[in-house]
């Protein structure tokens, strides 16, 4: 038992004494874009056992959803959430080792950003250490975008040159590569041949297949354009027949300094045909020989190398000629004579000691001079057929190579030896030092700086220094920006300002001795240029996203990096508008400003590491809303290098919350006809200066009717129906007061007030917020019918040739001023129907029907109305024919909705008995009944004696006049009385 114990503790002491369990995940945030591949790797180390299989657990928390959400597992299988279950085989957890697991999510969507959190099951009891991890995947969209502009179907010869461009660009936002290459796919073959490409470090390379050709200078990858690489083929050959296209890669570099292709798209491919030329084998077959001498040689010696051409009738023909050691092309005489030099050996060129010419019919000649053991190896001499065509253009045959002849340099006896630094990390935009030690010198020195880019396969002239310390001419795009000096006898100093990702590559430093011969030494350093966007980021911080109408918004630009004379330019892009630029802040200090200076305020602060600028938006309104950016540019060989911009950050702009509280008048009942006051109070609202729209809104049924508006400029609208009898007014509290005069049943219903209210912006902007409405309910009655007139018989007794008043009196109705009255009298006479005598309508037009009997009593009538009730009428100077019965009739109209009248009510009055008294007739009956009857007797004896006196004068008449025949005096005819007395009678 004690030995168990003493065991037991030495494996405890064991256990403790070694490391404590740590749980490592790929670091992050990892970018990764929609519809790709995500991996996370994940290990575990610490475990006593370290052979044992280890259990992991993956789990994710997303962005929206605080819950942690089980994925997969490698000991449980049913350890998923449903939502990952259904995706099955897309989601895959597996082992690389028995203490590290592999988590692959093959297609990634959108929601699948978030924590992802590796977890390991412990299969011991005692824990110390990290046994869980977490890192960030974010998935961003997917904006690489590439396209070819060439056509579907090309057709070239042999020997003619072809040019294809390339569109290729991304919109992501993070810090990104770009990697381009052509391919071409022939028919039959397994695998695509890679022509050339450039790769995410901006380094060209090209195919197996067409290393020579590019070699030689035949195939170019350039880039043309911000997003536009060209590629150039020349002298096209059968075999480049095929489909030929671009394929764009995107990079983005993972927090663990990783490269990884974040997504991959191809364009359309290009259907390439090349005819071969066919060339009569008699007429241009050629022998090709290369001679040297010497071909043994020490340094600095001159070589010469021979290349003849066996063929018939040589001065008819036209070739090409190109040497070559070891495969590049050194130099090459054209059909024409004119000599091309590759790049790597244009300063020898120049300095005289490479030379070619024709010097025969077959005959072409190189020259080297002051070889280096550089110029030893292997050369080649190769020769084109060329055939003129019809138009002067030449075309090339089938090359013939010489056989490879093996040229030996020695170098001379000497104690010359150069140091320089191996390497050297430059940041874009700073300089570069190299400094060239050289040992063990007796003679004079000059020292040449050359260069060798990633596109190149020999070094380049750069600037030299001759013996006696004259600068040569520099390359051209470094002729304004390099310095060759030489501090001390044996220190040569190379300086190249204002470096950039182009000037990346291997820098040689040669040193030549000239004594009695030219011995020379040369050391190489590889310099690495690192972007700016690797080492200057920039990133954008806002405090408050989300801000009020009137609150002050504090923006944040980062420029973390090595101070730089850089430019700093704020701009705001308001919805989808393009982007407008607030302010910019040069280098030097001066700020220019595009926007509204007295809306932002900026401010700098600076430390050793970054730079903060601040801009402060004072009072915010809704044109401060937008997406704002900021974007540096670091001023860089006398133009300004934009680095990447900002992340973008949208700056939102709310609207104060609305604390309006309405009152509304209570339900309303009033009698039609009525005016009506309908009061809409405001009892609380924070704003002072606030103004308000009213609309005030009739609801009946499902009919809602705008009956008033009134905006804010106190401006007023209503519906043409309702301009005369409805109006607003404004009263103090604030409220709003609607008057329906005259209303209608066709008045009521619910009435809504809704009231808007308006701010002012600190930039005198208005702008409102949300209607609060009141409703009130308007219920009108229509009372009951109760117009009555005066019906007791009236009678008047007026005296001939005065006036008589006759009055009609209404006992009961409406008397108000929105009561109109059709007020009609009649006149009878004994035993007569009734003749409408006068009319005055409900409008107040007076008129006169058509009466022939009536036009002497109607020019004497006067219509009146003493008061309301009232309607009266005067007859002047009435004689005994006005005697008879009168009576009026008063009807009721009222005013409809749509303009017309409509009669409400009718009532008759009681009938008017009028008496005239004739002037005398009161005396006569005053009189003696004894004298009447005198009277009486008097009167019929003059009557009788007047008729017999008139019937004598007639007889006379008669008889003194010729008598007619047939005729009798007394004839019935002529003796008959009338019935009637006649006028004159």
């Amino acid at each position: 038992m004690l030995r168990f114990l003493l065991l037991l503790c030495m494996a405890t002491l064991l256990h403790f004494g070694n490391a404590s369990v740590l749980t490592e995940i790929q670091a992050g945030p990892l970018y990764r874009v929609t519809g790709s591949r995500l991996s996370i790797s994940c290990n575990v180390s610490g475990f006593a056992n370290v052979n044992s299989r280890k259990e992991f657990e993956f789990r994710v928390t997303k962005p929206a959803n605080p819950m942690v959400l089980n994925i997969i597992s490698t000991e449980d299988p049913g350890f998923s959430y449903a939502v990952y279950q259904v995706r099955g085989s897309d989601i895959a957890l597996t082992h690389v080792s028995s203490n590290s697991v592999l988590f692959e999510i093959k297609s990634l969507q959108k929601d699948d950003e978030g924590e992802y959190d590796c977890a390991v099951i412990n299969p011991e009891y005692i824990y110390d250490g990290t046994y869980s991890v977490t890192t960030t995947v974010k998935v961003i969209d997917d904006s690489l975008s590439v396209s070819s502009a060439a056509t579907t179907s090309l057709r070239y010869n042999q020997g003619e040159a072809l040019t294809l461009t390339c569109q290729a660009s991304s919109n992501t936002v993070q810090h990104t590569h770009l990697s381009i290459a052509w391919y071409l796919r022939k028919e039959g073959a397994d695998d695509d041949s890679l022509i050339i490409s450039l790769d995410r470090d901006f380094t060209i390379r090209p195919g197996m297949e067409f290393q020579g050709r590019y070699q030689v200078g035949l195939i170019k990858l350039d880039k043309v354009g911000e997003a536009t690489y060209r590629l150039t083929m020349d002298q096209l050959e059968p075999s480049d027949a095929g489909w030929i296209y671009c394929q764009a890669q995107e990079w983005i570099e993972d927090p663990d300094l990783s490269w990884y292709p974040l997504t991959q798209k191809t364009a359309e491919e290009t259907k390439l045909d090349v005819k071969k030329i066919e060339l009569a084998p008699d007429k241009f077959s050629v022998g090709v020989r290369l001679s040297a001498q010497p071909t043994s040689l020490q340094e600095g010696q001159e070589l010469l190398l021979t290349c003849s051409v066996d063929t018939q009738n040589p001065e008819e023909k036209f070739f090409t000629v190109a040497w070559l050691r070891a495969g590049v092309e050194l130099a090459r005489i054209g059909p024409t004579g004119v000599l091309s030099v590759s790049p790597e050996n244009g300063r020898r060129e120049k300095q005289g000691e490479l030379r070619a010419s024709r010097i025969g019919d077959r005959d072409y000649r190189l020259v080297l001079q002051h070889v280096s053991t550089e110029d030893q190896g292997g050369y080649v001499c190769r020769v084109w057929p060329q055939e003129r065509g019809q138009h002067g253009n030449f075309v090339q045959g089938h090359a013939q190579d010489s056989s490879a002849l093996l040229v030996s340099i020695s170098a001379t006896a000497s104690g010359l030896s150069v140091e320089m630094q191996n390497s050297a990390l430059v940041n874009e935009g700073g300089t570069l030092t190299l400094t060239c030690k050289v040992h063990g010198f007796k003679g004079q020195l000059s020292v040449s700086w050359q260069r060798k880019s990633a596109q190149m396969s020999t070094f380049t002239n750069v600037i030299g220094l001759s013996q006696e310390g004259v600068a040569d001419t520099p390359a051209a795009d470094v002729s304004n920006r390099v310095a060759a000096t030489r501090p001390t006898k044996d220190t040569f100093v190379l300086e190249l300002h204002e470096i950039t990702p182009a000037d990346s590559g291997a820098y040689q430093c040669v040193v030549s001795e000239r004594n009695e011969q030219t011995n020379s030494q040369s050391e190489t350093t590889t310099l690495t240029v690192a972007p700016m966007d690797s080492f200057v980021s920039v990133n954008l911080i806002g405090r408050n996203s989300v801000a009020t109408v009137g609150d002050d918004v504090e923006l944040m630009c980062r420029v973390k990096g090595p101070p730089l004379a850089m430019t700093l330019t704020w701009s705001l892009q308001r919805g989808g508008s393009t982007l407008d630029n607030i302010l910019t802040m040069y280098y030097d200090g001066a700020v220019s400003w595009s926007g509204e200076r007295q809306r932002y305020h900026l401010r700098v602060a600076n430390s050793p590491s970054e730079r903060t600028y601040y801009l402060l938006i004072n009072g915010a309104s809704h044109r401060e809303a937008g997406s704002y950016q900021c974007r540096a540019s670091v001023f860089q060989k006398n133009v300004y290098k934009k680095l990447s911009p900002s992340n973008p950050l949208m700056i939102k702009v709310q609207n104060p919350e609305s604390d309006l509280i309405l009152t509304p008048t209570p339900a309303l009942t009033r009698n039609i006809n009525s005016d009506v006051t309908i009061k809409c109070l405001i009892t609380s609202s924070r704003y002072g200066s606030s103004r308000y729209a009213v609309t005030w809104i009739r609801q009946q049924r499902t009919q809602n009717v705008t009956v008033l508006s009134w905006d804010r400029d106190s401006s007023v609208t209503s519906t043409a129906d309702h301009k005369q009898r409805i109006s607003m007014r404004h009263t103090k509290g604030p409220g709003f007061e609607l008057t329906i005069r005259d209303s209608q049943i066709s008045d009521q219903g619910f009435y809504v007030c809704e009231v808007e209210e308006w701010l002012q912006d600190p930039r005198g902007e208005w702008y409102h917020l949300p209607p609060v409405c009141g409703t009130i309910q308007l219920t009108l009655i229509e009372p009951a019918n109760d117009l009555l007139l005066d019906a007791k018989e009236q009678k008047v007794l007026a005296k001939e040739g005065d006036k008589a008043q006759l009055k009609c009196e209404l006992i009961s109705g409406a008397f108000g001023e929105s009561c109109f009255y059709k007020v009609t009298w009649f006149y009878t006479r004994l035993g007569s129907t009734p003749v409408p005598l006068l009319e005055l309508d409900h409008t107040g037009l007076l008129k006169y029907p058509e009466s022939k009997n009536l036009h002497d009593l109607q020019g004497r009538l006067r219509f009146s109305r003493p008061n309301r009730s009232s309607f009266g009428l005067e007859i002047q100077r009435i004689h005994d024919g006005d005697s008879g019965t009168y009576q009026c009739r008063v009807e009721q109209y009222q005013l409809a909705q749509e303009g017309r009248w409509e009669q409400k009510a009718s009532v008759d009055g009681g009938p008017i008995s009028l008496s005239v008294k004739v002037t005398g007739e009161n005396e006569a009956s005053s009189g003696c009944h004894s004298g009447m009857w005198i009277g009486l007797h008097v009167a019929v004896v003059l009557c009788s004696l007047l008729i017999i006196l008139v019937l004598v004068l007639k007889l006379r008449r008669a008889k003194t006049s010729e008598k007619k025949p047939g005729q009798s005096l007394w004839t019935e005819e002529h003796l008959k009385l009338k019935t009637k007395l006649s006028a004159e009678d």
